[in-house]
């Protein structure tokens, strides 16, 4: 049985080399189902298109797969309240208009 430590280590490998071309971005919120080996995590980032975006992946640790559920368009004044927390990637500098758009 995988732990929460290894699973979220595993969701991280994963997600991080997806996510880091929007840095910086926030984890909102995160659900982890250790029956099924699931993480289920919303993002705050902003886009280059959609700017500030809430968007929701699904992490599957049995099959090592990251899903993407769908993305909400967030105002700039409710992604400021996210801000005051630390990142969950970090950013030197923000390169919005070279992310792949995706």
């Amino acid at each position: 049985m995988t732990t929460v430590a290894d699973l979220i280590a595993k969701r991280d490998k994963k997600a991080i080399p997806h996510l880091e071309q929007y840095a910086p971005v926030w984890i909102i919120a995160e659900e982890i189902f250790e029956e099924v080996e699931a993480i289920q995590f919303n993002v705050l980032f902003q886009h280059g298109t959609h700017g500030w975006v809430n968007r929701r992946y699904r992490y599957d640790g049995f099959n090592n797969t990251l899903y993407h559920k769908g993305q909400l368009e967030v105002a700039e004044d409710e992604a400021v309240d996210h801000m005051e927390a630390d990142p969950y990637i970090e950013a030197t500098v923000t390169d919005i208009p070279n992310s792949y758009g995706g």
